[in-house]
């Protein structure tokens, strides 16, 4: 292009760095520069958990290439034509004279740096709630390289065993694995009545009793009032009691950094978000904002949505780029799609959420489809548990989530482009997916969950919720589970109030059944349960449901 334009970039980590390497590549001649505040830059902020766990040994690795090349300035200024300067702070955009402000905050000397174009990554900063104590040593977030480091240290050195977390969101979740595997007691609090409220109760629940299970205490519905110590902490008072505690981690989440965007007069959204275009244009046409600092649009809803992840940071900084090099690029929005590691489990999802479709007015059709990610004869096969929101009109599916061993994050992908082009269960139930037993079954989980949505949608299966039979329960309601697995099965574990008749048995006893009575049939994944409903319902039966997910989805109690 040849114009030598001065393109400055805020922010140096996901979204910056991306805008920055792509104008370089695009106008060679074009002057970069990037601002950062801190000392290091285009790091993987999302592995930092697994920098404190120590399954990620050194620090470096967090900044370097697949090639091991640490992404210090001398890398950029050599391989990518991009000026960084770190350790400097953004202060002012005088938009009318397009210049920034900054301070060296090394030397503290202030200097004005003119722009072209301007691109704003400055991400998101952690929330801190306004709770007495939280100022104690041993009291952090875990958003940067130097917070991961000083966890990683006094975890190293003895110190953190009472660990607390507060927030049970992803960097919670993710934390409490790191911390369990360096030998902390770990205790993780969450004022919502679930943790990981990207998914609906009822998936959370499973991953809430998989923490358990590994040794984490959780605590939701409870709120910390305060933090206790002298310099350093040492205890967590809520009001459900008071914890020990020698480290805390505040992880309640993050909100768009976009101060110096709303003191320039740029347009923010309600969200706190910096209001874009979809090529990332911002109020300003000389301006461009990317990443976390920006709100969104949400592909189904339409409306602004506020998601923080890596993944879009980058693809938006690409497109900021190109908009401002002049090549035709869009970001068309977001599902919400995210995937996190939990000990044993793939936890993902993508979409609308039940509860987030439902608040939104549409009418919906959800399943839970548990079952083997491959074949049940494959040594290698691991349990996963799906669950599809499907809007009841259209026939549109609208939302999926994966909690489990099993292999959870292509289901989700498939489930995602299967949103994006806006395509059916019926549709979704014939995709041409790949076959082989060391990879999936011959009908994969998310075709076998989808053909359950049909069955639903056409009235052959009718379903009910864990949570419905559970309030019946309560209740007092007169109702029988029937459980259709073999007498072994039943003794090993069972639902409470169940009775047992093995589905084979089923045809032969199904008289020793009131006809008259409402009746759940369930088994391990509800398929011998839907086997029993169909007999039952030939029978002569008319109040037959069958219990959504069966054991594998219950989320309550269950009798040993």
């Amino acid at each position: 292009m040849g114009t030598s334009r001065r393109v400055v970039v805020i922010g140096g980590v996901a979204a910056g760095t991306k805008a920055a390497s792509r104008v370089a590549r695009l106008d060679p001649a074009a002057q970069v520069m990037v601002i950062e505040k801190g000392a290091h830059f285009s790091y993987a902020g999302c592995g930092l958990p697994y920098y404190v766990m120590d399954l990620v040994r050194d620090q470096k690795d967090l900044l370097s290439t697949p090639a091991g090349v640490v992404r210090d300035a001398a890398f950029f200024a050599k391989v990518k034509n991009v000026n960084v300067r770190s350790r400097t702070e953004a202060l002012e955009i005088d938009r009318d004279r397009r210049r920034v402000r900054v301070r060296d905050l090394a030397g503290g000397e202030e200097t004005w740096v003119e722009y072209d174009a301007l691109v704003i990554a400055t991400g998101a900063r952690p929330v801190v709630p306004p709770i007495p104590g939280i100022d104690l040593a041993n009291v952090t977030p875990v958003h940067t390289v130097p917070e991961a480091e000083r966890i990683k240290a006094l975890v190293a050195s003895g110190g953190g065993r009472n660990a607390v977390i507060i927030g049970g969101g992803l960097i919670g979740v993710e934390m409490a694995e790191a911390l369990a595997a360096r030998g902390c007691r770990v205790t993780m609090i969450e004022m919502l009545p679930q943790v990981l409220n990207i998914l609906d109760w009822d998936m959370a629940k499973l991953v809430e009793q998989h923490m358990i299970a590994k040794g984490v205490r959780v605590l939701t519905g409870v709120r910390v009032t305060a933090l206790r110590g002298e310099d350093q902490v040492s205890a967590v008072a809520t009001d459900a009691g008071e914890l020990p505690a020698d480290l805390v981690i505040v992880a309640v989440g993050v909100r768009p950094n976009a101060d110096l965007a709303r003191k320039a007069g740029l347009a923010v959204g309600d969200l706190g978000g910096i209001t874009v275009d979809a090529r990332m244009r911002t109020s300003d046409p000389n301006i461009y904002a990317a990443g976390d600092c920006v709100e969104n649009t949400h592909l189904i809803t339409g409306g602004p949505c506020f998601v923080p992840l890596g993944s879009t940071a980058n693809k938006q900084g690409r497109v900021a780029a190109n908009a401002l090099c002049g090549v035709e690029d869009a970001f068309p929005g977001v599902l919400g799609s995210a995937v996190c590691k939990v000990f044993d489990f793939c936890v993902a999802r993508t979409g609308l959420t039940e509860s987030q479709a439902k608040a939104d007015g549409r009418d919906v059709v959800s399943v839970i489809a548990p079952g083997p990610d491959r074949p049940h004869y494959m040594p290698s096969a691991k349990s996963l548990l799906l669950k599809l929101v499907v809007d009841r009109c259209t026939r549109k599916l609208i939302g999926a989530q994966a909690v489990g061993p099993g292999a959870g994050d292509k289901r989700i992908d498939v489930a995602a482009m299967a949103i994006t082009a806006d395509m059916t269960v019926d549709q979704l139930a014939k995709a041409d997916l790949c076959y082989a037993p060391p990879f999936s079954p011959a009908m994969d989980n998310i075709i076998t969950a989808a053909d359950v949505a049909r069955n639903k949608l056409d009235g052959v299966f009718e379903g009910i919720s864990a949570r419905e039979v559970k309030e019946k329960l309560d209740r007092g309601d007169r109702l029988v589970l029937l459980d259709a697995r073999s007498p072994a099965e039943f003794e090993e574990m069972r639902l409470p109030r169940s009775v047992n008749i093995p589905l084979g048995a089923l045809r032969a006893r199904h008289d020793e059944l009131n006809k008259d009575a409402e009746i759940v049939a369930f088994c391990k994944v509800s398929l011998r349960g839907y086997e029993a409903a169909l007999i039952l319902k030939a029978a002569g039966f008319r109040n037959v449901r069958v219990l959504d997910g069966g054991i594998a989805a219950w989320p309550y109690e269950k009798e040993t």
